[in-house]
């Protein structure tokens, strides 16, 4: 290999990889700076200048923000079409293999953005409102049954007690949007699997009790259907006396996504590669009590890895963006407050996520390094015999492998990066409550509350036909710096 061609390659990698210890979240500072500044309408302008994003890797995470920013501009139908793009690639993503082995030799954002599981679901719920806002519910109901199936998708991948496999403001939410279409026997069946949810998985993972709103909605679709039985159970569970007068009106279902949920960053943890003995190098760190058996059928890579013996694998992590705002209520114009209630910890999810996946980053990470220690090795040879017995064309060959191997463990090094990329335009948590509505025009106010008990205040105006359920959503932005 010529000197030229050596140094041209590696001008070439280095160039491509100068950026490679930004995270996702820095590379795109000019949209999430707009974004959370609620500068709405020039965050869309950013995204739609940065069409070719929307072919390229992150093409998922480019969609759905295109769905979000459309959604809050109102433009629902348009938001709607960006987030079905972003499902269709969810449900269709297929593995690029040869993206796959390159990700072994540089890092793992070579390998196209599939989207995390909640991502997939929230997808979902976005879709369910925009409809909703369209007075559509025939297709919000289609989202629902498309919910209920993908739910069952993601369920089948987990075993244990402990995983992140059954979402209970999911169900919730279909529940709320079947009683809304006036079929209550499925929003009775939706909001009891939602009870179910919260009591055992979201209890013991999250720490997120059972809305009082659900507990509502629950006794009121039992005595709606004419479930007097499970109308009894239910009251004597939750120690509560359902006022049955109290059904059979309009009313207000409003969501407050509250914060911004949380961005990958990037931590790394040094291992050191000690010999096994059979065939086997063992990675290990004593400070997080890890220990991974790495086997190796060549001897002399098994020398170069050991002979290395410290080794940086970089892992994703997330940094979380903490609320601002405490709690919410809906006020109505005859000053009865409505308080809004934790339905959806997203925060929360993304890191239970993320965890459930970290052993599995961690083999990988280790095979990466392995895989690179090996192309070094490779490179590097063994010409063999001393250097009197070596001609000058074998002794520059030597030191040109030996030049080229460190060259690349510059590169490896550059380049161990962990993947950043997750959907940075969703909110921390999600909150909501009934309201009830007079028929006709209701002014209700939204106060959120902030730490030292400030109230910062936003109106709303909807118009209720009679027994009509309206929605709303709105996103409070602010973040606790």
């Amino acid at each position: 290999m010529k000197n030229k061609t050596v140094n041209t390659f590696f001008i070439g990698l280095l160039t491509l990889f100068s950026f490679s210890c930004a995270t996702y979240y820095q590379i795109n500072s000019e949209f999430n700076q707009d974004f959370e500044m609620g500068n709405i309408e020039a965050a869309k302008k950013v995204l739609d200048q940065n069409k070719k994003a929307g072919r390229k890797k992150a093409q998922f995470l480019y969609f759905a923000n295109q769905g979000v920013v459309n959604s809050m501009l109102g433009n629902y139908e348009e938001s709607n079409e960006w987030l079905e793009k972003a499902y269709l690639f969810g449900e269709d993503y297929t593995k690029n293999y040869a993206n796959i082995a390159a990700s072994f030799l540089v890092n793992p954002t070579t390998i196209t953005y599939p989207g995390e599981d909640h991502e997939h679901l929230l997808l979902l719920y976005y879709k369910s409102l925009n409809y909703l806002k369209l007075k559509d519910y025939e297709a919000a109901l289609v989202e629902c049954r498309r919910l209920n199936l993908r739910l069952s998708e993601l369920s089948d991948r987990y075993k244990g007690d402990n995983k992140y496999k059954r979402d209970a403001f999911i169900h919730n939410l279909m529940g709320i949007i079947y009683e809304a279409s006036g079929d209550v026997n499925n929003a009775f069946i939706a909001y009891r699997n939602s009870l179910d949810i919260y009591q055992t998985d979201y209890a013991k993972l999250f720490n997120l009790g059972v809305p009082d709103q659900l507990k509502q909605d629950i006794l009121r679709t039992a005595f709606l259907n004419g479930f007097d039985t499970e109308l009894d159970f239910y009251e004597k569970q939750f120690g509560i006396t359902y006022n049955r007068n109290s059904a059979n009106r309009q009313e207000l279902v409003f969501f407050w996504e509250n914060g911004l949920g949380p961005v990958k960053d990037e931590w790394s943890i040094n291992f050191t590669a000690l010999d096994g003995g059979d065939g086997f190098v063992t990675f290990v760190n004593e400070d997080y009590n890890f220990s991974f058996p790495y086997q190796l059928s060549d001897p002399h890579q098994k020398q170069q890895l050991t002979d290395l013996r410290l080794f940086r694998i970089a892992f994703p992590k997330y940094k979380d963006r903490n609320e601002f705002y405490q709690r919410a209520v809906i006020e109505t114009s005859d000053r009865h407050q409505y308080k809004l209630q934790l339905g959806e910890d997203v925060n929360a999810i993304a890191h239970k996520t993320l965890d459930e996946r970290m052993f599995k980053e961690l083999t990988k990470g280790l095979l990466r390094a392995a895989t690179k220690k090996a192309v070094e090795a490779a490179i590097r040879g063994d010409v063999g015999g001393s250097d009197k017995e070596k001609t000058k064309e074998e002794r520059q060959e030597e030191a040109l492998r030996e030049g080229l191997s460190l060259l690349v463990g510059v590169v490896n090094a550059a380049t161990e990066k962990a993947d950043t990329r997750n959907w940075q335009t969703i909110p921390h948590s999600i909150y909501y409550t009934r309201v009830p509505l007079n028929e006709g025009v209701n002014d209700v106010t939204l106060k959120t509350i902030g730490p030292k008990g400030q109230t910062e205040k936003v109106n709303f105006s909807f118009d209720a036909a009679r027994n009509e359920t309206v929605f709303h959503m709105y996103h409070s932005l602010e973040t606790a710096r």
